[in-house]
């Protein structure tokens, strides 16, 4: 059911009411009886239930089973420790 927010003319008063779409909008003040105006509503924040959303949720089968696949053949194609660096003062060496 969405919220509609109200305010009286009159004294001012400014509430909320949850009320189904097809109910008629409200027309006397609760405090006072004066002449009420609906207002625009900020509408309803999104409640997110369950164990989470995330962007891959609705990616097609073929989808899915590719990224699987590419994660397993991800390891490493370098052994540990055979990545050679130089050091600072051979760099300039080897540029010139």
């Amino acid at each position: 059911m969405p919220t509609y927010d109200y305010r009286c003319e009159k004294c001012g008063n400014t509430f909320e009411v949850f009320q189904p779409i097809t109910a008629n909008k409200l027309t006397a003040c609760p405090r006072c009886r004066g002449k009420l105006k609906r207002l625009v509503g900020s509408g309803s924040g999104i409640i997110f239930k369950g164990s989470g959303f995330y962007a891959t949720d609705h990616r097609s089968k073929s989808y899915r089973e590719a990224e699987k696949k590419d994660k397993e053949g991800a390891a490493p194609k370098t052994e540990p420790g055979t990545k050679k660096t130089l050091a600072p003062d051979k760099k300039a060496e080897a540029k010139s």
